[in-house]
């Protein structure tokens, strides 16, 4: 029930109305005091008089007045915050490939704990937003366009595999490539569905060597930031993540820094995640995000509701103690 924001609050200036009707009735029944102290035999008074029903007399009077009250506010059209679900909206999934993504620091590997992490998301994003997918390694790819079809996405997820190097630059640009599409062909006037990119990803750069390279990752998150499209990127994994490749077993430590640095030149947020229960949360944080925004809705049927309720039990008081309508 909500006190802010009233659509019509010219309506409020009627309580002056159910004040007034209150200071009337308590003058009437002073006047009806009076007049009865008028008997000088006050013996006789009780006699003659039926039986009063105390304070009671005052429950019918009083609920209806507080009823008015609450129309009242119904009628001024207090408004709230809601969360409404997202339609039209567009998310770009984009997981890592790399061959780090193979460590067991998480279990039972990186690439396996994302992959149902990665199907929850889809399951728990609103109906109405599209969803695509793409995978990167050295190069970028667009396993599945952006579309409202959860299990054509999830199946892609599944049959993620792993390849060499990282370039996280790639994936933001071919993600971007995959809005623009979706957007001119939903169209919809001037006004672009809103969209937003989830890139989860475990290390560091290797193609280009330099994030500030005109393909980097650094370059196509400002890019993302001047269209709009914020990045939401989530390091996952740990600072002693290990991968055995060939005879040798190398290091792969998450690399918190970049993808920080990713999410704030695009205006997106940064999300760190070592298990399968945190990637998890994240995602959960995403989907509220993501999938509903907040706007400014009638809350007036509440108060309507009770207005009603509160008349009505006036009225009902009103026949059982005094046997007829205030």
């Amino acid at each position: 029930m909500s006190l802010t924001q009233f659509a019509s609050p010219g309506w409020l200036a009627f309580l002056l109305v159910v004040a007034a009707l209150a200071a009337a009735y308590v003058l009437a029944q002073r006047r009806r005091q009076r007049n009865m102290l008028r008997f000088s035999n006050l013996e006789l008074l009780e006699k003659v008089a039926p039986t009063r029903p105390g304070r009671l007399r005052h429950l019918p009077t009083a609920l209806v007045l507080v009823g008015l009250m609450l129309l009242t506010v119904a009628l001024a059209g207090p408004t709230s915050d809601k969360k409404v679900p997202r339609n039209r909206a567009t998310v770009m999934l984009v997981i890592d490939v790399s061959l780090s993504m193979k460590s067991t620091d998480v279990a039972p590997t990186r690439l396996a704990a994302a992959q149902e992490a990665a199907k929850q998301f889809a399951d728990g994003l609103t109906p109405g937003i599209n969803l695509g997918l793409v995978a990167f390694a050295g190069t970028a790819s667009v396993l599945v366009s952006p579309t409202v079809n959860r299990e054509e996405t999830k199946a892609a997820i599944d049959h993620l595999t792993l390849a060499e190097r990282t370039a996280t630059g790639e994936a933001i640009f071919t993600s971007l490539q995959s809005i623009e599409t979706l957007g001119a062909v939903l169209g919809g006037g001037d006004q672009v569905p809103p969209a937003r990119i989830v890139l989860l990803s475990d290390g560091k750069q290797t193609v280009p060597d330099s994030p500030d390279d005109a393909r980097g990752g650094y370059t196509a998150a400002s890019e993302a930031k001047e269209r709009g499209v914020p990045i939401s990127t989530i390091s996952f994994g740990t600072s002693y993540g290990t991968v055995d490749i060939g005879d040798d077993r190398i290091a792969v430590p998450v690399d918190d820094p970049s993808l920080r640095e990713i999410a704030n030149l695009s205006g997106g947020s940064f999300f760190t995640a070592s298990s399968l229960e945190e990637l998890n949360k994240v995602y959960d944080t995403l989907e509220e995000q993501i999938g509903f925004e907040i706007t400014r809705g009638d809350a007036s049927r509440a108060w309507l509701v009770l207005g009603v309720l509160f008349t009505a039990a006036g009225m009902a008081a009103a026949l059982v103690l005094r046997q007829r309508l205030p």
